[in-house]
């Protein structure tokens, strides 16, 4: 009885779901490329089911064989189902930090080749082929779009260098995008015989592609607003899973931009954020089913697409093969003009790191072709508005072309690049691998003679093992030219990129205890990300550089701090001051991890000199970060207390877990009980979800009454100067105000540190000191630019509010008076104060004392605060 119908067409795809799991094993035997083979077993297949109909000895096969024939997926399904997903994983899987190195070569790969391509091998065909010329730029453009799956499969079964994997995959996101795009701009000139006007094709090819861009990004954005809204790891995956195919259609079909561009841009935004919005068990299994859903998609569609070679090569003369080795060899030239005459051009103009010569012939042989170029052919013939011998033309040439590049190129690639010794680990690797195994080994060995100790295995069955263990250890000392083949600078790099990783990897840690803020781990994990970036580039100075700008606010920060004081709405302060006290105590946390690794693993490694300079840099790190928790704690000290108490509930909650698990695997516990206990544990861990609530103004009033310069205010008055206070948070080297702008706000000081320079002369303010005082009540600009030496905590009072101030209470500035005498009479400390010489100077020059010219220096007196018992501390 013969399979018909949809019974049929489900029997085909399980059947090739069957070919394509055998196939995997054979192709890593046989060390060819799985879409090579893939594409043969297809060709056999499409071969086999057209004899077999032809012949119908067996009604049942008879049946398949019309299926796999007439399978329903024509040119648009083959771009429609598993386009979005190749497209989409693709993005996923890149780390595009690594990737923004190379977008100077990646899009003169994936944008100008294809160009390119299309237009030498148009013009080479154009006088042989006896087609219109826009007819052969058409084939130009199908056959112009690479499928470097086949090559990256490659690479990593040798263990290529990452580099040129990254590079081939980078292109295989835009390469399509751009063919598919030149494809849609040419097809109807061939359909409706409408002029190709080249201007408006570039403009139109530039507003797609860019537009594309913006659609991808801003979906990508709101699908993880929604996955962190959301909660639930199912509902999260499966907003993935719809992702692609929505951004595409939407593209595609709505606002005329390009789909697989916007669908590579929604991957890449995804790949971005998701590490640190996402919770790593689920992003973890989501990396492994997009894995999996790109293996069935991959493999089905060439697979599908090879069958319908011998359908397309109906017809095929001599002649074709002729026209089919002219597109190859243009092809070929145009891709080696790419990667040889401009490649050079982008490394002498800096826009890209220079790409060694045997890479460039690498990416010139690995231009394959694949399913993407047989879908477009498939587009092309089966369009009734194309006329027949154009379409016969087109399926051919195209179809051929696909055929050399994946027999030819294809099964000649790995040898290439064995020949070119791209499997070979670089010098400094090499050496940093003879130092990991001969001090690794030597760590084996040890541990496995105490496990078997412990097991009480009999000495003369282990002496063998553990003696092989300590030949290999030695041989790999012996031959270990660590110190001859890394420099210092090179040595000290590793380590701060090393560090930074283990940082990464302590947050990802981190972030599988529920409860804590998505919004601090992102920021966190961005910085490791780009302090690992700024350590590979720049060295110590680009990890400085990346650790300090995580502790400056950040512009979110400032514009809640904007809104806080000019529209007096607290709670977007309020939030971010919550955000960033969690980020500073998690930080801290880390911190100390970090330098206990650092002696534990790195420094045995890269030796004691190199441990004493990294040590120094986190020192560093560490010092300005417990500054900035300082600063925090001493004015909202209630917080933090209950804020640590939180986090380490949730590290305890995590622990139990942890070790419910293990009782489980060691059958201490049964499932059911186990059950109930994780029960139990997960109502506590959603009472821990709750966020604390933070009080800005907390301890305000209280530090207003303590200020000397406000002593003898009733306390009607000191109530209503609290509420009508702001507040500011500073870091180092933020400007609080320029030389020569007016005063909008006198600043108090309540902790930190200010300098600012004039007459030649530093002058320094702590903690009690009024900033901005004399120029508010003068209306006078300032003599010199403050900027903020340390993380400090100001309350700012507006200039007018503080002139009414001095205007109804005289005695605020008979209090000023009184400080700035003590002040002369050195009663305060030296740190907290102006400098002395700087006192004397202005009266020897004439000028009028400190308090009527510059009397940004008013401040409290003893009793000594809290605050300042901090920063003399500091």
């Amino acid at each position: 009885m013969a399979v018909m119908g949809l019974a049929a067409v489900l029997l085909v795809i399980a059947l090739l779901l069957v070919v394509v799991s055998a196939v995997q094993p054979i192709a890593r035997k046989l060390e060819l490329s799985e879409t090579v083979l893939l594409a043969i077993v297809g060709i056999i297949i499409g071969s086999l089911a057209d004899f077999g109909l032809r012949t119908s000895h067996s009604s049942a096969f008879s049946g398949i064989a019309e299926a796999l024939l007439d399978f329903p997926v024509n040119s648009e399904a083959f771009l429609l189902i598993f386009l979005p997903v190749l497209v989409f994983q693709g993005a996923l899987a890149i780390d595009v930090r690594r990737l923004a190195h190379e977008t100077a070569t990646v899009l003169l790969l994936a944008v100008v080749a294809v160009a390119l391509s299309t237009a030498m091998i148009g013009f080479a065909l154009f006088p042989f082929a006896q087609m219109p010329l826009v007819v052969c730029l058409l084939l130009g453009a199908i056959v112009a779009t690479t499928d470097p799956s086949a090559v990256a499969g490659i690479f990593r079964d040798i263990g290529a260098t990452t580099r040129l994997t990254r590079l081939i995959e980078g292109e295989a996101l835009l390469n399509d995008a751009a063919a598919i795009s030149i494809f849609s701009l040419l097809l109807p000139s061939v359909t409706l015989h409408h002029a190709l006007h080249v201007g408006e094709a570039a403009v139109s090819f530039f507003i797609s592609f860019a537009g594309a861009v913006v659609v991808g990004v801003v979906v990508g954005r709101l699908t993880l607003f929604m996955m962190s809204a959301i909660g639930s790891s199912a509902a999260e995956i499966t907003l993935t899973v719809a992702l692609p195919y929505v951004v595409y259609i939407i593209s595609d079909e709505f606002l005329n931009v390009s789909g697989v561009v916007a669908t590579a841009a929604s991957g890449l935004t995804l790949s971005v954020y998701g590490p640190s919005m996402i919770r790593p068990q689920t992003w973890l299994f989501l990396n492994q089913l997009w894995q999996q859903l790109v293996f069935w998609a991959g493999s089905l569609v060439f697979v599908l697409a090879s069958m319908l070679v011998p359908h397309l090569l109906v017809g095929m003369t001599r002649w074709d093969w002729v026209l089919i080795l002219i597109a190859s060899v243009a092809g070929m030239v145009a891709r080696a003009a790419v990667v040889f005459g401009m490649l050079p051009l982008l490394a002498w103009t800096r826009l890209s790191p220079p790409v060694p010569t045997p890479f460039k012939i690498t990416m010139v042989w690995g231009g394959l072709r694949g399913a993407i170029t047989l879908a477009l052919a498939l587009a092309v013939t089966e369009n009734e508005h194309v006329s027949t011998p154009v379409a016969h033309f087109v399926g051919i040439i195209a179809t051929g072309f696909v055929l050399i590049t994946l027999l030819v190129n294809g099964t000649t690639l790995r040898s290439l690049v064995l020949f070119l010794k791209l499997d070979r680990l670089s010098p400094i690797d090499e050496a940093m691998r003879h130092q990991v195994l001969g001090i690794g080994l030597h760590n084996v060995r040890d541990r496995a003679k105490e496990v078997a100790e412990q097991l009480g295995f009999h000495k003369e069955a282990t002496r063998p093992v553990l003696d092989q263990i300590q030949r290999r250890s030695d041989e790999e000392k012996e031959v270990n030219e660590f110190d001859s083949a890394m420099s210092d600078t090179q040595r000290i790099n590793l380590a701060l990129i090393t560090i930074a990783s283990q940082e990464r990897s302590l947050l990802l840690d981190l972030f599988r205890m529920q409860g804590l803020s998505r919004r601090v781990m992102e920021t966190l994990l961005r910085s490791a990300e780009a302090a690992i970036d700024g350590a590979r580039l720049e060295g110590r100075l680009g990890y400085v550089r990346a650790m300090r700008r995580r502790l400056s606010p950040s512009f979110r920060f400032r514009l809640a701090q904007w809104i806080h004081n000019y529209l007096h709405l607290e709670r977007p302060l309020m939030l971010c001051m919550a955000e960033r006290f969690e980020m500073l105590m998690v930080a801290h946390f880390t911190s100390t991890s970090l330098m206990r690794f650092m002696h534990e693993r790195l420094e045995p490694t890269l030796g004691s000199r190199i441990g004493e300079i990294v040590a120094e840099v986190l020192s560093r790190q560490s010092k300005l970060l417990d500054e900035a928790l300082a600063t925090l704690r001493l004015h909202y000290h209630g917080y933090a207390e209950a804020l640590e108490n939180r986090i380490f509930r949730q590290i305890v909650v995590r622990l139990e877990g942890e070790e419910y698990n293990t009782l489980l695997s060691e059958s201490l516990i049964s499932d059911e009980l186990n059950r109930e206990l994780l029960k139990e544990l997960e109502r506590r861990r959603h009472r821990l979800d709750k966020r604390l609530s933070f009080d800005l103004r907390s301890g305000i009033e209280e530090r207003i009454k303590a200020a000397s310069v406000f002593k003898g205010l009733p306390g009607a008055e000191l109530h209503d100067l609290a509420t009508t206070t702001s507040l500011r948070f500073v870091a180092p080297q933020e400007i609080i105000s320029r030389k020569g702008s007016r005063m909008r706000y006198v600043y108090f000081i309540s902790a930190g540190q200010v300098e600012t320079h004039v007459a030649g002369v530093d002058v320094m303010y702590g903690a009690g000191d009024l900033l901005g005082a004399q120029e508010a009540l003068h209306k006078w600009r300032c003599v010199g630019t403050m900027r903020a030496v340390q993380f400090g905590h100001f309350m700012a009072i507006k200039a007018s509010r503080f002139r009414r101030l001095v205007e109804d209470y005289p005695v605020v500035l008979d209090n000023i008076q009184t400080s700035l005498r003590r002040r002369e009479a050195g009663e305060r400390p030296v740190t907290l104060l102006p400098r002395q010489k700087l006192l004397g100077q202005t009266k020897e020059e004439g000028t009028p004392p400190l308090l009527t010219k510059q009397s940004d220096t008013a401040a409290e007196e003893p009793p000594v605060t809290p605050v300042e018992e901090s920063t003399e501390a500091s």
